[in-house]
């Protein structure tokens, strides 16, 4: 069974940044998969925020992160990352991190962010 662990989260202010991080709890190998970070805001549906293939050379991004956040791997320490820059209300959000091209689950354990104005 699948089970990524995301982490990193915390409060901060608007324009601040944060860097999460995404590995696996269970001998799932992280670097073998294609990721995707996914979030969940109070009352809304799962949004997919970004994807990264097993080697970086294809990265998407949703619409409302594009050139605010940044998607990367690490895979000599079995790592996935996303930074997070100039962070606004509206990310506030529980993320996950998820194995898949732009999917949404299954989800496992995230963490939360809240950006405050």
């Amino acid at each position: 069974e699948v089970q990524l662990q995301a982490s990193g989260g915390g409060s901060v202010q608007s324009g601040g940044s944060l860097r999460l991080s995404c590995t696996d709890t269970t001998g799932f190998t992280v670097k073998s998969y294609t990721i995707t970070w996914a979030r969940q805001a109070p009352g809304q549906g799962t949004e997919w925020v970004a994807s990264i293939s097993t080697q970086s050379s294809a990265i998407d991004y949703a619409d409302s992160v594009k050139g605010r956040f940044t998607i990367s791997r690490d895979n000599a320490k079995n790592m996935v990352y996303l930074q997070m820059d100039d962070l606004k209300p509206e990310d506030t959000a529980v993320y996950y991190c998820t194995p898949g091209w732009r999917t949404l689950g299954p989800l496992g354990q995230g963490t939360q962010v809240t950006v405050s104005s």
